[in-house]
């Protein structure tokens, strides 16, 4: 070939290459209805989930997973003291990496909208501020502040900078669609007074500028300003309307789909039929955008985690567990949610909602019509009855607190409280956390250990006259504060000499402290996530001469929401005191001149593993405070998803292989009592609703991504702070015990039966359908089946007096040997038990 003709291949190259580009650019706008992508209205369903609470190597499959779940957009925040630790030193890589998150959305072929905040609460540590911002000469988070707004300006710019120089924008052919500025301010910016609507005018005004081409959200902010859409969050937004309704969408960017978990509370959970009724609510009142926060919740590795006392664990109880596996039915009903909403996106967008009257109260009928398109929402919002209506000269069941979708404003294909998606009863199996010792060896040789000093030990060490403020003093570079003091009791005619106890007060903001004298524990206190003050009265007993007196102050996580949040305090401000002297007065320690201390000194060295100073000997130390732990292990086989069981040990920190997987603290254990047997999902959800694990540790198990395992020698490191016994911890993988379905005669048929051209299939019957949940599976048995009136739920179903003889057998035929299998739930299928019943087919099956 000709050197002219290379080059013009080349520049015909290139010019398909822009050509390629422009070509998928799109311009996203919104109106009163919706957004609008490339001039069509968009019933967008979406789904948050955090880069760094998962890792790089998750993404894929949880993205994915998005997508086969229904979603059409990836909704996170960006998380400022993530990227910029210290100010002007960025990091974007690893868990970190942005970019890479946001393209692997896009090569799913699904859209982002990318929360930028900067400020963004999650549980996140300090509400995703760096502390740096706290040191700056006069400033004042999230209000009109020239410091702060520099910074927050500084930073936003740097992200959309960022996302522009990669194409990443929908206006450059990238996935982003939306962008948020600012978070949830509504709910306390009366506390700012008159400049919080200042602050809000130019947080708009500032981000519009940065010229994104695709429209800036403020949710919770009703009163922002016409240049930026307002936006719910919350349980439910059916009822919620926008102001300026006939220019913006009705838009809800967090229904919660479940909650955080507390370190000393029970594990919150919402059930899928009050979720699915919510979504569907929604759309019926005129939503046309919902995100599910969370989607995937994760894991709060490190010390991200925010608070205080917001536990490792962020599972939110999300169609896509912490671990990256379905959770079932949840993910599935949703699914089919998501099909019947999307069934009816024609009419939607087509036209405004309207009521009609179905008679009672409670009910409701809403319909989209233009033309011959047609598509209905009818609701029962009672929370106790059933109904049974009449629309269009048709009859409909409507159980209480439910929603049936009808895409043709006829039949209905989807009710929220019937679930045709399998459940899963997950567990873990247990392994030893070291499986390679010789039995004739002591159960610790597989364990080193480091004693870490009680006290003040670091060269860098400090006094001051009185108490310090503890985020003020450590920066938060550390969860840990030493306070130390000296006192001579020589001669002293003030304390007791016969060996009896004087009181050792000592208050403090929080978040737990324990008391040490002369290197012994003597003591310790705890707040909680409602009140992280500690107040202690601890027995002290001193020696004649010299005493030392070290308390150690411990954070759980910085405050991430409410007003003037970043001026919440934490440590040991006093006072403290000494009580019941000997001649009855008591000593107020709190102006002497205290040593500090900030962090503990094995933090520097100690938790990569490959320090020299680790101590290996046949006797393990065990039950000790402020010990540090050491052992090798293989991964366990396969590739299930791994946790490690703490069991055995108190509270602390855990690393693998260098790498932070959180705090741990399986002692904290949750109320004995607000747990119910069952949940009824009737009725408005909160927070406190459907808990379970009552009188229980808080938190057990602890995610280690596979990726940060090697198949051999890998190192695991403990700090143990109030004391344990390591040999007792273990490994656990992720698996799934149990598939089940229980489908009924009067369930709709399953959603992707549906097509408007066929009046067969959407007269066709209900079906039980059940799906190994992994792709090398195959369904080995059938635990349980029974067609007529079975009871229980899955793990614990029992036949009814109806019952067909034949429901084992057929569904054994239809399904063992198969990853999938499907059954028609009818009389034609098992025969008819009992006449004039209404009957159902439960299942349950094991996969291998």
């Amino acid at each position: 070939m000709k050197g002219s003709e290379l080059r013009i291949e080349v520049v015909v190259v290139l010019l398909l290459g822009v050509l390629a580009t422009v070509s998928y650019c799109a311009t996203v706008t919104y109106d009163h209805r919706a957004l609008v992508i490339d001039g069509k209205r968009r019933v967008l369903v979406s789904g948050s989930i955090h880069y760094p609470r998962s890792t790089p190597e998750m993404w894929p499959d949880l993205i994915q997973k998005s997508k086969d779940g229904g979603l059409d957009v990836i909704e996170t925040y960006v998380f400022w003291n993530f990227h910029e630790p210290v100010r002007g030193q960025y990091d974007f890589s690893g868990r970190k990496d942005l970019v890479k998150f946001v393209k692997i959305v896009a090569q799913a072929g699904l859209y982002v909208h990318l929360r930028i905040g900067p400020y963004v609460c999650a549980e996140w540590n300090y509400g995703g501020f760096p502390l740096w911002l706290h040191f700056i000469p006069g400033i004042q988070l999230r209000t009109d502040n020239e410091p702060f707004k520099a910074e927050m300006q500084r930073f936003t710019a740097k992200i959309v900078d960022m996302m522009k120089k990669e194409k990443l924008y929908a206006s450059q052919g990238g996935p982003i669609i939306l962008s948020q500025i600012e978070n949830e301010y509504g709910n306390i910016d009366k506390a700012y007074g008159p400049a919080a609507q200042t602050y809000i005018n130019w947080a708009a005004s500032m981000a519009v500028a940065l010229d994104t081409g695709v429209p800036w959200v403020m949710c919770q902010q009703d009163d922002a300003p016409a240049s930026v859409i307002s936006t719910c969050n919350g349980f439910y937004c059916d009822q919620w309307t926008p102001k300026l309704p006939d220019k913006r969408p009705k838009m809800w960017t967090e229904n919660w789909s479940g909650w955080f978990l507390s370190f000393g509370g029970a594990v919150p959970q919402r059930p899928v039929e009050d979720l699915a009724f919510a979504v569907a609510r929604f759309f019926q009142r005129g939503g046309t955008f919902q995100n599910y926060y969370m989607y995937h919740g994760g894991t709060n590795f490190g010390r991200s985690t925010g608070g205080p006392f917001i536990a490792t664990s962020y599972d939110y109880d999300a169609p896509i567990d912490e671990y990256g596996l379905l959770r079932q039915p949840k993910w599935g009903h949703l699914k089919d949610v998501h099909k019947a909403i999307k069934l009816c996106e024609e009419a939607i967008v087509a036209t405004d909602p309207k009521n009609v009257s179905v008679g009672g109260p409670n009910l409701e009928a809403t319909v989209y019509k233009t033309g011959s398109v047609c598509a209905a929402f009818l609701a029962n919002y009672d929370t106790k009855s059933d109904a049974t209506v009449t629309f269009n000269g048709n009859s409909y069941h409507l159980p209480a607190w439910s929603v049936s979708i009808l895409p043709d404003c006829k039949n209905v294909v989807l009710n929220t409280a019937k679930i045709n998606s399998a459940a899963m009863i997950p567990s873990f199996m247990h392994h030893s956390l070291i499986d390679d010792v010789d039995s004739s060896e002591a159960l610790g040789s597989g364990w080193s250990w480091i004693n870490e000093p009680v006290g003040i030990s670091k060269d860098d060490a400090f006094t001051r006259v009185g108490l310090l403020e503890q985020i003020n003093t450590t920066a938060d570079k550390s969860d840990y504060l030493w306070y130390s003091l000296s006192i001579d009791v020589t001669n002293s005619e003030t304390f007791l000499q016969d060996g009896s106890s004087t009181i050792l007060h000592v208050e403090s903001l929080g978040h737990a402290l324990h008391a040490f004298i002369n290197g012994k524990l003597a003591g310790s206190g705890i707040g909680n996530g409602n009140n992280p003050k500690v107040s202690v009265e601890i027995p002290v007993t001193f020696a004649s001469g010299k005493n030392t007196i070290d308390l150690l102050s411990l954070t759980v996580g910085l405050q991430n929401y409410g007003a003037f949040f970043d001026k919440t305090g934490a440590g040991i401000t006093g006072p403290i005191k000494l009580k019941g002297l000997k001649n009855g007065t008591t000593i107020d320690l709190s102006s002497q001149q205290w040593t500090y201390q900030i962090g503990l000194k094995g933090e520097d060295s100690l938790p990569s593993g490959s320090s020299s100073q680790w101590v290996s000997q046949p006797t393990l130390p065990k039950k000790q405070p402020l010990t540090w732990y050491k052992a090798k292990f293989n991964a366990p086989d396969g590739s299930n998803p791994v946790a490690i069981d703490f069991t055995g040990l108190g509270k602390g920190e855990a690393w693998v292989n260098g790498q932070s997987i959180g705090r741990y603290w399986p002692t904290n254990i949750s109320p004995t009592s607000g747990c119910p047997d069952s949940c009824n999902y009737r009725g408005p959800y909160d927070s406190n609703k459907c808990r379970k694990n009552c009188g229980k540790p808080s938190q057990e198990l602890y995610h280690v991504p596979r990726s940060w395992l090697k198949p051999n020698d890998n190192t695991l490191v403990l700090f143990e702070e109030i004391g344990g016994d390591p040999t007792q911890i273990s490994f656990a993988t992720r698996q799934i015990d149990s598939l089940c379905s229980h489908v009924s005669e009067s369930h709709p048929s399953p959603v992707d039966m549906w097509s408007s051209d066929s009046k067969a299939g959407r007269k066709s019957g209900p079906v039980l359908s059940l799906e190994c949940p992994f792709p090398n599976q195959v369904i080995s048995s059938i635990k349980f089946a029974s067609y007529g009136k079975p009871h229980g739920t899955c793990g614990s179903f029992s036949h009814g007096q109806c019952k067909s003889t034949r429901a084992l057998s057929v569904v054994q035929k239809a399904c063992v040997g198969s990853r999938t299998c499907s059954v028609e739930v009818s009389v034609n299928t098992f025969g008819d038990p009992c006449k004039g019943v209404a009957k159902s087919l439960a299942v349950e099956a094991s996969c291998r």
